[in-house]
């Protein structure tokens, strides 16, 4: 038995505590939540700071890892986009170690789980043995082509069959992006998600795309083009991004709506309308690292939208933190207030992955993961220690 107190204890479905008491099993499970003043003192581990639940990272790519500085910063997505493409061919030693040290500077940075997008198969075995809960949405996308639809998914529906559930894991099959998916993918993607869960799609991360779907115009026009994909079936829809994916996905399952760089009040009323299962993610320090923009996060302030904190990959971004994430937050919107970025960094995702029952929480019974923050400032002396 563990007993874990600081100068506050923030179990998130309560008021912060102050000289409180974490009681735990040696699994790590949450037995009791009481005062100093019921505890012997030699009994107890004394930490300054405040004591916050493990963090949820709801959108990573791991299998990117070892494409850590390869892409330039500032670029733009399209330009981004190319050079993930076309720089991905290294040794699988390379590949698998780099996942390796991913996944562990990710649970040394205290995160509990992660929602984690996969192409392949490579992060199936570091999944399989890691402390991490994943959640593996299995990424598809045919370019908006039909003809190429029932292809497309055959290859990573294999991708999806193989991918394991091991340790407490879990899948879906997942749309990539608006731009990327025709309706056809979208239903039988639809078909082979028969369990209630939760999917992911990337979402308004340029202008570019919104461009494309309201006039047909544009940087995409060009990026098609380079790949060799004809766009003279599309046809502008006169409205954003967003419409096109929830006209197409199927609103029982919870969704995951991820960057939304250039989301506006009337797409966040679009989704929440088509769903009350809608969250969303933002990557503050991936937007900043190829589009040098982020989300007007007050928008989503304002309409009580659920949101929740991703990483992206080390392609798009410096390190897995995300107390990073938080800090970046708050450095330039800092607006939002430290308990709602915990909310978000917890709470919320271990919700939108379902993971709620276990994780995002201090609470009775739970097996949350503590960390120790060293302060609530999230300024750049703010550290993070994994505790349990």
């Amino acid at each position: 038995m563990r007993k874990v107190t600081a100068d506050s204890i923030y179990p998130v479905n309560q008021a912060p505590i102050e000289d409180g008491v974490v009681v735990l099993d040696e699994q790590g499970t949450v037995l009791d939540i009481t005062d100093r003043s019921v505890h012997e003192s030699a009994s107890l581990e004394r930490y300054n700071g405040v004591i916050v639940p493990g963090f949820v990272n709801t959108h990573c790519h791991l299998e990117l890892s070892h494409m850590k500085g390869v892409a330039p910063t500032g670029t733009g997505l399209l330009p981004f986009l190319n050079t993930v493409v076309s720089q991905r061919e290294v040794s699988m030693e390379e590949i698998l170690d780099a996942i390796d040290r991913a996944d562990q500077a990710m649970w040394e940075a205290g995160i509990v789980a992660v929602g984690d997008i996969c192409n392949k198969l490579d992060t199936q075995v570091t999944k399989s043995k890691s402390p991490i809960r994943y959640y593996s949405f299995v990424e598809m996308f045919d370019f908006m082509l039909d003809q190429n639809a029932t292809t497309s998914f055959e290859q990573y529906k294999a991708v999806f069959e193989k991918q394991s559930t091991d340790n407490g894991n879990k899948k879906s099959a997942v749309p990539h992006a608006p731009y990327t998916v025709s309706k056809t993918l979208f239903q039988l993607i639809n078909g082979l998600n028969t369990d209630i869960g939760t999917v992911s799609i990337h979402n308004q991360e340029t202008a570019h795309e919104n461009n494309y779907f309201l006039t047909k115009s544009g940087g995409f026009l060009d990026f098609f083009k380079g790949f060799n994909v004809p766009v003279d079936n599309f046809n502008a829809t006169g409205k954003t991004s967003i419409h096109y994916a929830i006209e197409n996905m199927d609103a029982k399952h919870k969704t995951l709506f991820v960057h939304n760089t250039m989301t506006q009040k009337s797409d966040i009323e679009a989704a929440n309308q088509w769903s009350d299962q809608v969250f969303w993610v933002t990557c503050p320090n991936a937007n900043l690292y190829i589009e040098n923009r982020l989300p007007n996060y007050q928008l989503f302030l304002d309409k009580n939208a659920q949101m929740t904190i991703g990483t992206d990959s080390l392609t798009s971004n410096w390190q897995l933190s995300v107390l990073e994430e938080m800090k970046t937050i708050r450095k330039y919107q800092s607006y939002v207030p430290f308990d709602t970025l915990l909310q978000w960094a917890t709470k919320n995702g271990a919700t939108a992955l379902g993971y709620e029952s276990e994780i995002g929480t201090i609470e009775v019974g739970k097996t949350p993961g503590i960390n120790l923050l060293s302060d609530i400032n999230l300024d750049e002396k703010t550290t993070v220690r994994k505790l349990v």
